[in-house]
């Protein structure tokens, strides 16, 4: 087999301020062309853009072309995740995308390297690697008091709130290939900015016995008043709408592959399980339902069932033409 040529290009995104790289790889017969954020902070993703593409002369069908993205840090195998198609794919080539969380306990210096294993129809498997690189970022730490709604609340081990949870995760870790809903940068589901939580605060929870609990703050907490109108992130397709022990009157829709925006803690839904939705979409009204201290929103997004930092979708993340000039 031919050696594969590598070539690295770097390309500053200014209109997002998202440092992309460019990677292209020739083959015998097809070349390989990707784009990647090339660094990124602990919470935040990894999304990768491929485009193979046959060469004039090749005949190698790359309509059944299949792609995993690995992620080693400290040369280890941490994530991992199969590239999707977008769009129709053929016999001459196919444009694919996936995306990798990262953990927020990782720091800059972790040692990463990404790993692109392919193959082309029945041959054997084929690899190469990138560079990737952390940033440091710090977390907030916060000590919340809870009173004996909220504590009973937390506390509660009861089949019901068990079930919930399970059904909840069972929706997050499911990867639908085929359903790409959209590949915009997300929307702010309010319009005030005002936030009183941030993604990854290290919180410890205290409760009326005494005892208290650790855990980590998933989402962005919005401090709206109750009534404030609630609208959905991107397109996608709403798969929960319902009220929980924990999150009170919750939705959940799917945009793409393993990647789900959650809206927590609304005094009233506007959309039920199934329907459809674009960006903007009104989903329901803002309240202090569930585990809540105040009114507000809690805005979380969920990449193969972690939790990752929602302002990372905000921006250009999936590499789109065109979208770093509209923002």
């Amino acid at each position: 087999m031919k050696k594969l040529s590598i070539i690295l290009l770097s390309a500053f995104l200014i209109a997002q301020n998202v440092f992309a790289r460019q990677a292209a790889f020739n083959g015998q017969n097809y070349s390989i062309n990707l784009s990647y954020n090339e660094t990124a902070s602990p919470g935040d993703a990894v999304f990768m853009r491929m485009k193979v593409t046959r060469s004039k002369s090749g005949k190698a069908d790359l309509s059944a072309f299949t792609a995993r993205l690995e992620l080693f840090v400290d040369g280890k195998a941490v994530r991992s995740s199969d590239f999707y198609n977008l769009g129709k794919a053929s016999k001459a080539g196919k444009t694919m995308l996936t995306g990798v969380p990262l953990s927020t306990w990782w720091t800059k210096e972790n040692k990463c390297q990404l790993k692109i294993v392919y193959s082309i129809s029945e041959e054997e498997k084929k690899e190469f690697t990138l560079p990737f690189y952390l940033d440091n970022k710090s977390f907030i730490s916060e000590t919340i008091k809870l009173d004996e709604s909220n504590t009973a609340i937390k506390t509660d081990t009861s089949t019901k709130r068990m079930e919930q949870i399970s059904r909840l995760n069972s929706i997050l870790e499911t990867i639908n290939p085929q359903n790409v809903y959209s590949l915009k940068p997300f929307k702010l589901p309010v319009e005030s900015a005002r936030r009183t939580s941030y993604f990854s605060d290290r919180r410890v929870y205290e409760y009326t016995g005494g005892s208290s609990s650790t855990s980590l703050h998933n989402g962005i907490d919005f401090g709206v008043p109750t009534g404030t109108e609630v609208r959905c992130a991107s397109e996608g397709k709403v798969v929960l709408a319902e009220d929980r022990i924990s999150t009170g009157f919750s939705v959940v829709v799917e945009h793409l592959p393993g990647l789900y925006s959650l809206y927590y803690h609304m005094n009233e839904l506007k959309v039920k399980a199934g329907d459809n939705v674009k960006a903007g979409t009104l989903l329901g009204y803002s309240g202090a339902t569930g585990l809540a201290t105040g009114p507000h929103l809690h805005w979380e997004v969920r990449l193969n069932l972690e939790a990752v930092n929602p302002d990372f979708f905000t921006q250009n993340f999936a590499f789109e033409p065109g979208e770093d000039q509209k923002n």
